[in-house]
């Protein structure tokens, strides 16, 4: 029984090495793994975060807070918004992280002792960057207060309960927005529920060419006159409403009976998950094609599926990635889908922003099934 046992062990052992897929996903799939989430996020904080100042006051205070802000470590002024209303239309469409609001007559209040209060907007709808983001303006608002204090100790004539005055003078008042309490319920239990959900409809749709052409069933549907466009479009229709059926009860269960946030409507969500296991099924298709069997198409759903989440820059931003993945993250169709989620759930910046959402993963769905044509013609000549 011994022998019998070594001897199954052997021959599967045999089986997985003589299988050149497998043993290089064995061998090096970990290691490649590994080497992708030390890249993705080596840099352990964010820079360079974007910011805006609103300088309301326009005088020489206030621009030596300016100047303090854009010299602060891990933020970067990228514009000087003109009112508070176009700051907020900045920080909506996800072109601002950090928003600094200087307000009106601040120098005349310094100068006079008086309290008055910058007000440090934050948009924490991505936690990552509002952790970040958080702890570097806490950084500069030491600095200021701290210096206020000492100039005013090293005024003339100054007592100790005046120079304790001033030195409180200036307030930063520091606002989350969308995600105000910095929740990660609300920013990753959901995404990380499609993430599963996305990983099981790749793999799935990673079958759906060589499942048929790979059996001889194949030729039987061939010989019968049944053509391949209605046969694959058959099956991607049923595939579709199959991943659709999946995820409804999903967001039922998250935005209906544990009240997740949605800015955009149950609507809008829905058609942009559509579109999503669209192009899901299409990338699945493109990957079923150029298989040599359905183990090895399996293979490459898993091994695109897996890291997509991850590159997709919803846990980590795609700016503090390094440079040569930043472009190539958009190829996949994860990445529109939860860039544009975030975008939904917390701010429904409107179709004039999100258009170019909806229509990459129809550009990746119509380019996928296209190529995945060519290449069954080609795979049958």
């Amino acid at each position: 029984m011994t022998n019998l046992n070594l001897k199954i062990m052997r021959r599967e052992l045999c089986y997985m090495w003589r299988d050149r897929g497998l043993r290089n996903i064995l061998m090096f799939g970990p290691l490649l793994g590994l080497l992708l989430f030390l890249a993705i996020y080596n840099a352990q904080n964010i820079k360079d975060i974007p910011t805006a100042i609103v300088d309301l006051d326009r005088s020489s205070s206030s621009r030596e807070i300016s100047e303090k802000i854009c010299n602060a470590e891990n933020l970067k002024v990228v514009t000087y918004p003109t009112s508070y209303q176009e700051l907020e239309g900045q920080i909506q469409r996800g072109e601002i992280i950090v928003g600094v609001v200087i307000p009106e007559n601040f120098a005349r209040d310094v100068a006079l002792h008086r309290h008055t209060q910058v007000l440090l907007i934050i948009d924490a709808s991505n936690t990552a960057y509002a952790t970040n983001a958080s702890t570097a303006v806490l950084g500069v608002t030491r600095t200021i207060s701290a210096e206020a204090g000492i100039k005013t100790l090293m005024s003339k004539g100054m007592d100790p309960a005046q120079a304790k005055d001033t030195y409180l003078a200036v307030d930063f008042k520091e606002e989350g927005w969308f995600n105000p309490t910095l929740n990660y319920v609300y920013f990753l239990v959901l995404a990380m529920a499609l993430n599963f959900w996305q990983q099981c409809c790749t793999i799935a749709a990673s079958i759906n060419v060589i499942g048929e052409t790979g059996v001889k069933s194949w030729l039987q549907i061939r010989a019968i006159g049944f053509s391949k466009f209605r046969l694959f479009f058959n099956k991607s229709l049923i595939h579709i409403m199959v991943f659709m059926a999946m995820i409804i009860p999903v967001y039922i269960i998250a935005f209906g009976v544990f009240k997740l946030p949605l800015a955009c409507g149950f609507g809008p969500m829905l058609f942009f998950t559509l579109l999503f296991a669209i192009a899901l099924h299409s990338l699945g298709t493109l990957m079923s094609s150029a298989a040599n069997n359905a183990m090895d198409s399996t293979r490459f759903g898993m091994m695109v599926a897996l890291p997509s989440f991850v590159l997709s820059g919803y846990t980590w931003p795609i700016e503090a990635m390094p440079g040569f993945l930043q472009p190539v993250v958009w190829i996949f169709p994860q990445t529109w889908f939860f860039q544009g989620f975030n975008y939904l759930t917390f701010k429904n910046p409107g179709w004039d922003f999100m258009a170019s959402y909806f229509w990459a993963l129809i550009i990746i769905a119509l380019v996928c099934y296209s190529l995945a044509t060519l290449i069954t013609a080609w795979m049958e000549r």
